[in-house]
């Protein structure tokens, strides 16, 4: 089935310009027709409609198929996608009416018959791409009405209707159209001589060609949508005040107090218990355990967050807009295998810091931290979707793809990181000098263990993006479109604001409990989020969602645990960097001995 997507010239050449983000034209690259001109009609996939993972190549239903199938050649982020491109048997010529042309007549064995129905059953759509615009359609239906399950009746549409909008010589809009007589009955296994026919109609528009994605994102331009999308907002930002608020009473009354108290002479504070954060100070900056651990999830941490930005940046100057086929895949592949520098030179110039010294072990740790999960969850959701034949099987070109641009890129990219790491030097800024030996940790209350503190610190950043979650679930794991991206890009920013605050003020009331061990814990604290997201998606699964199956839960719950693992790591650094320069802060502010 395995089909190679290009050479692997192709592919370098892909990665080096980062040619394919702008996604990928039709045949007809300026979009331009003459009257009988042959318009590109592309028969993309069919697969159950609520199950968007689990979709299959067109003609593996028996339609009518030509005697040697074209397939389209494709980008990487198209395969990625799961586009499977081949030329359609529907003829449709710019400005040509048809009205029932046959498109051939075909007899169906009883096992195509059984196919059909099995795909009616599990309300299987198509989708196709005319002139680069998406267009979909059922191919069948169930009569339940008034019907005990065995009496159900399962009818395969026939016949198809294209209504196709021009303006000038460019196509604007295409709709397709079954027609609800002329039905095929499939609920008895037999065979069955089928008449398949489409008609075709054109009609004039003033839409300009440059408006005509953008009926694909009216949905979320309305006003009701909007307004929910404002509220999220408006209550994130409500989070983010009250926070502020919260964090800037310890920092101006409790810190103040205790910066008055620890100012006091020698006497009064001789005749008193040594107690607070400012009698940690010779253990607050002791290095924490698995520091190679710890530098390497600051590195990937890094990386992602530098992806994150980029793909921000990109989403808000247009260039993923509606149906770019395979854009976001591309630019997630091209980034993260450029970023990858970044990953190498923060985790090592960090864990050089840290004393660390094997720098070379802590280097392919790095390399591995993100990459070996994701790469073990690709290897076993692969083997599944070879297992069902499915179009989310990625041909072996694409893999031999995938590992050219993990070794000759993102790989030197890390080492190169890594050495610049190694050699900037930079020493640990502590104001504080660490003591000998640690000072042993008070016994604390269960509450203000990690787990809890961890719960915690999740919750008030999860709140503050749930709402826009469900819009994001519903566009990854469903048929929306997103396209709102400057909200999205403020709740990010808010996100990672309640993130850094909710972090500071639980290692601030961990230091005044007298625990220095605060490191780990700060980077717990601020990836926690990550938690409550996959939590979210067990009750988006079950609740919010009608995906059913092996292949589409294993799929929904194998790439989400990645990337709920990425949001942890990058949330986790942006928890400890923020912690950081709050105890520095605030150790620099005191005199200590």
């Amino acid at each position: 089935m395995g089909r190679e997507p290009m050479d692997l010239a192709a592919a370098v050449a892909l990665l080096l310009l980062c040619f394919g983000i702008a996604g990928v034209a039709s045949d007809a690259s300026d979009h331009r027709y003459k009257k009988r001109d042959s318009v590109p009609l592309y028969a993309n996939k069919v697969g159950p409609f609520h199950n968007p993972s689990e979709t299959y190549r067109y003609f593996d239903l028996p339609f009518c198929a030509p005697e040697h199938v074209t397939e389209i050649r494709e980008a990487l982020g198209e395969v990625l996608n799961g586009d499977r491109l081949v030329d359609a048997p529907y003829k449709l010529n710019f400005l040509v009416d048809l009205d029932s042309k046959q498109l051939c007549k075909k007899k169906l064995t009883k096992e195509d018959v059984a196919k059909f129905r099995s795909a009616v059953t599990k309300d299987y759509y198509f989708q196709m791409y005319f002139d680069d615009l998406p267009i979909w359609g059922f191919i069948g239906k169930v009569d339940k009405e008034g019907k005990d399950l065995g009496d159900y009746k399962y009818y395969l549409y026939r016949h198809i209707h294209f209504d196709v909008l021009y303006n000038g010589d460019r196509v604007i809009e295409i709709t397709v159209h079954t027609d609800p007589s002329a039905l095929v009955d499939l609920t008895d296994d037999k065979e069955i001589e089928v008449d398949f026919m489409y008609s075709v109609k054109w009609k004039e528009t003033s839409t300009p060609f440059e408006k005509r994605m953008e009926k694909y994102s009216l949905t979320y331009s309305q006003t009701h949508h909007l307004e929910i999308h404002w509220f999220s907002i408006i209550n994130s930002c409500v989070t983010v005040l009250l926070l502020t608020g919260f964090l800037a009473t310890i920092l101006m009354r409790v810190l103040k107090n205790d910066f008055v108290k620890y100012a006091h002479d020698e006497e009064s504070a001789e005749e008193q218990e040594e107690t607070g954060w400012k009698y940690i100070h010779g253990d607050v900056f002791r290095f924490p355990k698995n520091k190679s651990l710890f530098a390497a999830c600051l590195g990937s941490g890094t990386q992602l967050f530098a992806l994150t930005v980029f793909i921000f940046v990109l989403a808000l100057i247009g260039v993923f807009y509606p149906y770019n086929r395979g854009a976001l895949f591309t630019a997630l592949v091209v980034i993260y295998a450029l970023t990858s520098g970044i990953a190498g030179y923060t985790a090592t110039s960090f864990y050089c810091q840290l004393e660390g010294t094997n720098w070379v072990r802590n280097l392919l740790l790095t390399g591995c931290l993100f990459c070996g999960p994701l790469f073990l969850t690709f290897c076993f959701l692969n083997t599944v979707a070879i297992v069902y034949s499915a179009t989310a099987a990625l041909p072996f070109g694409t893999i031999v793809v995938i590992v050219l641009i993990w070794t000759l890129v993102t790989s030197p990219l890390l080492v190169l990181g890594g050495i610049a790491g190694k050699n900037s030097k930079n020493e640990f800024q502590a104001p504080c000098r660490t003591k000998k030996f640690p000072r042993e940790i008070p016994p604390l209350p269960w509450y203000r263990g990690t787990l809890p503190q961890m719960a915690m610190a999740g919750f008030l950043p999860f709140s503050a993006i749930y709402i826009e979650l469900y819009y994001i679930f519903a566009s990854v794991w469903g048929h929306s479109i997103y396209t709102i991206y400057s909200i999205l890009f403020i709740v990010f920013i808010i996100l990672l604001i309640v993130t850094a605050f909710i972090t500071i003020a639980l290692t601030y009331f961990q230091l005044a409990a007298e625990d220095h061990e605060w490191w780990w814990r700060s980077f717990l604290c601020g990836g926690s989020t990550g938690v409550f997201v996959y939590a979210y998606c067990l009750y988006y699964y079950y609740a919010r969602s009608d995906m059913s199956g092996f292949m589409q839960t294993s799929f929904f719950f194998g790439y989400m645990a990645c990337i709920c693992y990425g949001f942890f790591l990058m949330l986790g650094m942006v928890g400890f960097r923020a912690a950081l320069l709050f105890v520095r802060h605030i150790y620099r502010s005191i005199k200590c001995e």
